[in-house]
């Protein structure tokens, strides 16, 4: 078997070996204890393709090792070759010329000196890309904030194993992971590699066996204007340099696209943005950070942009691609304003400005349209993103715009008390994480609560419990038509030609945390008999006249609960 090990001196080689405590008050409090992780290592895996897949791994001190592997659990065949490696930098391994669409089952021989025999690891397993017509399961997190505590790390832990227990073929986060941001002139170079070290021995209790991907938040301070200030010798730069170290992303390659232009000061590919299919889906990873912040710290409106490269990479990714589902990701719609639908209407992503005026022509010369209209056009399904510590499940001409809460957040409302306000549509409190899964006629999203074991209660505090879930397309196959209810409401006149009005149900308020109760105003979602979003309104009637006749679905989303109903187009 032919393998790789990467070597990770390159142009590290001028750390500090000896790694004394970050000298940050906040860290040296909340790592303390948290970090003697009694495992002998921590895996990472990523950049999952077709034929490879990369295993970085980190001893806690130098060790031999080698990778047995195979796709019968009980008689792993193929081997490695044995490696030495320091407990200073993660090695990173390329298991190659696997099979496509195929369940991997691995283990980790290791023997540390001066032991003579080999230890044998537990077994660990992962997926190679599955092919059109799988149904398969990914996870999506946003906002851990471990680093500054507002992620609390017990909570943190649960919310990992719940993600564990979906089985799911990867993970995502969403940014605002590694931070931290706070003291970007103050900083150093030591402080930034202890917050991305730190974090592996968490995640890795999960990552040995699901694969994962990092999309930049802001707080992971990668900005073009640090990136300019000392070059070379800054915040951005150290980030960037130690999640290359510790967190194998996606450059470009054969299964791959992104950003291929290569960066100074031993960078190369930053890794920052990213496109691949896995079965019936398109995903795409942006970074509304890097190639556009030159000019300001906290940039805004129609000075904060994707940058001309990475928008005409993401429409030629978009246009180009023929897959039944298409999801983007990012930290926050550009232009660092709270919301979904709201932020979706303005500057490069709209076309508007904050009067409501469009000049996307003259803001944006050589841009063929608005960002929302790039996904419209390109049947974009759902768009995910952080920064707001909150679930929000928004629709705008067809394309979702969602949300993601905190998954470490112990008081449950950090996002709902700070940031509600910025959403017109579904928005509820709590700590969770996102559980989408993908078949070849549907898709499912489900937010998954996350909760202490002192918080839980058997009414509504349920940890790995359904707040919300909602489908798109026909999930009969998945054996639930509509998971939250089955019960109608009322359409009238039903068969109609041009104006129908809808009398909703008055269903019970969701019950949040601490006794908190709220409402949100009603969505309703029409779908044509193929499972295609037509469109949504929060309106009591609705004008179908220019409706091509026929059967029609309505999904209504009241109170964090899911009914539907049927009507009938006639002629006009």
């Amino acid at each position: 078997m032919n393998t790789k090990i990467k070597s990770q001196l390159m142009y590290f080689l001028h750390i500090n070996f000896n790694r004394p405590i970050t000298s940050l008050l906040f860290l040296a409090t909340y790592f303390s204890s948290q970090v003697a992780d009694a495992q002998d290592f921590n895996i990472i895996l990523g950049r999952p393709t077709n034929n490879s897949i990369t295993v970085s791994i980190l001893f806690k001190q130098s060790a031999n090792f080698y990778i047995q592997y195979g796709t019968n659990a009980s008689s792993l065949n193929q081997n490695t070759d044995t490696f030495t490696t320091t407990s200073v930098f993660p090695s990173e391994i390329e298991l190659k010329n696997l099979l496509s669409n195929q369940l991997y089952f691995y283990k980790v021989q290791y023997k540390f000196q001066p032991a003579s025999n080999f230890t044998t690891s537990s077994e660990f397993h992962f997926r190679t890309q599955r092919t059109n017509g799988e149904t398969f399961t990914f996870t999506v997190e946003a906002d851990e904030h471990l680093y500054d505590k507002k992620g609390v790390r017990n909570l943190y832990d649960i919310c990992l194993k719940n993600q564990a227990a979906a089985n799911p073929d990867f993970m995502l986060t969403l940014g605002d992971i590694f931070g931290d941001d706070h003291y970007p002139n103050t900083i150093t170079e030591q402080e930034i590699d202890n917050l991305h070290e730190q974090y592996r021995p968490i995640l890795g209790k999960i990552t040995h066996s699901i694969p994962f991907y990092v999309c930049l938040g802001n707080h992971e301070g990668e900005m073009d204007y640090y990136l300019n200030q000392n070059p070379g010798n800054n915040m951005a730069f150290y980030a960037t340099k130690y999640r290359q170290l510790y967190y194998p992303n996606p450059s470009p390659n054969s299964f791959y696209s992104g950003n291929t232009q290569q960066e100074n000061w031993g960078i190369g590919y930053p890794e920052n943005y990213y496109a691949w299919k896995w079965g019936d889906a398109l995903f795409v990873v942006l970074d509304v950070y890097r190639d556009q912040c030159d000019t300001s710290a906290k940039p805004g409106g129609w000075s904060w942009t994707l940058g001309e490269p990475q928008y005409q990479w993401l429409k030629s990714t978009l246009e180009k691609d023929t897959s039944k589902f298409k999801f983007v990701f990012a930290h926050h719609i550009s232009g660092q304003g709270r919301g979904g639908i709201k932020q979706a209407k303005l500057f490069e992503w709209g076309g508007n400005d904050s009067k409501g005026q469009n000049n996307f022509k003259n803001k944006r010369p050589g841009w063929s349209k608005p960002i929302h209209q790039l996904f419209v056009d390109n049947g974009v399904n759902i768009f995910f993103q952080g920064h707001d510590h909150v679930f929000a499940h928004e629709t705008m001409d067809g394309v979702i715009y969602q949300a993601l809460p905190m998954p470490s957040d112990s008081t449950y409302m950090i996002g709902k008390l700070a940031n509600a306000d910025a959403y017109t549509q579904d928005t509820l409190a709590g700590s969770g994480h996102l559980t989408v899964t993908v078949s070849p006629s549907c898709v499912k999203v489900a937010y998954m609560s996350a909760f202490l074991p002192k918080d839980t209660n058997a009414v509504n505090q349920k940890n790995n419990h359904v707040v919300f879930e909602y489908n798109i397309g026909d999930c009969s196959a998945l054996g639930e038509q509509n998971p939250k209810s089955n019960s109608t409401f009322k359409i009238y006149p039903n068969p109609a030609a041009n104006l129908i009005n809808f009398d909703l149900p008055s269903l019970p308020t969701h019950n949040s945390i601490q006794n908190i109760s709220y409402s949100t105003s009603p969505v309703l979602e029409i779908y044509d008999l193929t499972g295609k979003l037509i469109t949504s309104t929060s309106e009591t009637a609705l004008n179908i006249a220019h409706f091509p006749s026929g059967i029609y679905v309505v999904k209504a989303h009241i109170n964090g609960q899911n009914i539907q109903s049927k009507f009938i187009k006639t002629p006009n």
